[in-house]
């Protein structure tokens, strides 16, 4: 299963990578009897094989792609940004027209209306 998606040269580095890993005392990440282990006589390769038959080697490989198709993926990138920035700006409208709507018109606060209240004040203290 794990052979379709790799191919040989690929399996090789990976095992080749991680039965060097166990060849210094790297814990392993399948568990495996004794008596297969024995029966395997410890050897890291044949360690890595089985568990990159279990699937459980945390290796990755990345394929450089080619540049054409590098360019084109990089222009649809920047086509869906431009198109979430538009989604987002309208939204962003709408919830400003709506705030607009919904919002009280609230005057602004004249200098004499404080005086008043001032002047109210120190005669409800002085009472």
């Amino acid at each position: 299963m794990m052979e379709e998606k790799f191919t040989r040269y690929e399996i090789a580095r990976i095992l080749g990578a991680r039965a060097l890993q166990i060849a210094m005392d790297a814990p392993l990440l399948y568990k495996i009897e004794k008596e297969k282990l024995e029966a395997i006589r410890f050897d890291p390769l044949k360690i890595a094989e089985i568990e990159f038959k279990a699937g459980v080697l945390p290796i990755t490989v990345k394929r450089p792609m080619p540049k054409k198709i590098e360019t084109e993926l990089k222009r649809e990138k920047e086509e869906a940004k431009k198109e979430e920035e538009e989604k987002a700006g309208k939204l962003e409208e709408k919830e400003e027209e709506k705030i607009k709507e919904e919002a009280e018109i609230m005057e602004l606060a004249k200098p004499e209306d404080e005086f008043e209240e001032a002047e109210t004040g120190s005669e409800e203290e002085a009472i």
